[in-house]
Formats: C-alpha cells, structure tokens, sequence
C-alpha cells in the first residue's frame, strides 16, 4: 500500500551559511562599517538574533538575510521575524525563529482538508509529521498537489519516505 510523510524541515547547514553571507556582504557595504550590526544563528534552539543601530538597518539587515536564504533555496516561510525591541545602548534586537516541524493544529487542519476531499486516502497524525496512506499512489500525488495549494498551510511542507 502506497505511504508517505508529509514534513516541514529546513536544512541547518544551509541557514548557516545564509547567514555566513549575509555577514560578507555587511562586512563590504559602506552604510555598515563602523556599526554594531551583529547576525548570529543558535542551531539547537532554532533562532536567529539581529542587532543593530537603527530600524533602516534593522530592514537592510533582514532583506540581506532574506536574499541570502532565496539563493541558498531554503524556503522563505520557514522564517518567522519578531517586531524589533530596543535592546541596551539604544540598539534595536529583533529575534527570528526558525519553524520547523508541524504544529498540532496544523496537523489536524491537513488531515481535516485531506478528509474532506473525500478520497480513499487515511491520514494520521505521527508526532510532528502527518502519514498519508491509500491504495493509488495516484491519491496521494493529488493529496499533496492539494496541499501545496492550500493558502492557510504557512510552513513550508516536503513529502518524504515515499513508499509504493
């Protein structure tokens, strides 16, 4: 019987090295020598942290960034950005997160949209991933043209471990 998991996973490596890139190109712009700009990525907890002086750096900071990850194809939903906070010294901090894995409301919305198609496809939730199982493969290739279509879906979603 035909399975699949549907996932959301961002390569670490690749965010690291957006960012390493972003820090180059900080590192040659004229608007940022002398500045306290600072770009730094927590793999374990999944965050990002920008500080600097000004909100219009704050924005070049994250667009540079935001490039960065495009070139590097890591998918741009991935990211969520907090508001910039005033941090010490009158800098401003912003925090970015990096989503990774399906929330269990998420979950519950792909399996209640995949259940409402109607077709003979079982979804199951599975810790922070969804199971799809049916008897064509050609269900499940319709499941995930279906989902990749869903506007409400915010986290970028990879469909892995497919089995026939």
């Amino acid at each position: 019987m035909p399975s699949l998991d549907i996932v959301s996973r961002v390569d670490h490596q690749e965010i690291d090295n957006a960012v390493n890139n972003t820090r180059k190109a900080l590192a040659q712009r004229f608007d940022f020598r002398g500045s306290k700009t600072q770009l730094t990525y927590d793999r374990k907890a999944g965050h990002l942290s920008m500080l600097t002086e000004d909100k219009m750096k704050m924005e070049a900071v994250r667009e540079m960034f935001l490039q960065a990850a495009a070139k590097r194809k890591i998918e741009l939903r991935a990211f969520d950005f907090a508001a910039p906070e005033p941090a010490a010294g009158g800098d401003l901090k912003r925090t970015v997160t990096v989503r990774e894995g399906l929330s269990q409301d998420l979950a519950k919305h792909i399996v209640k949209a995949i259940k409402a198609t109607k077709m003979k496809v079982q979804a199951s939730i599975q810790g922070d991933e969804v199971r799809l199982s049916g008897k064509k493969i050609d269900d499940l290739r319709a499941c995930m043209d279906l989902l990749r279509a869903d506007e409400r879906i915010d986290v970028p979603l990879q469909f892995v471990n497919m089995k026939s």
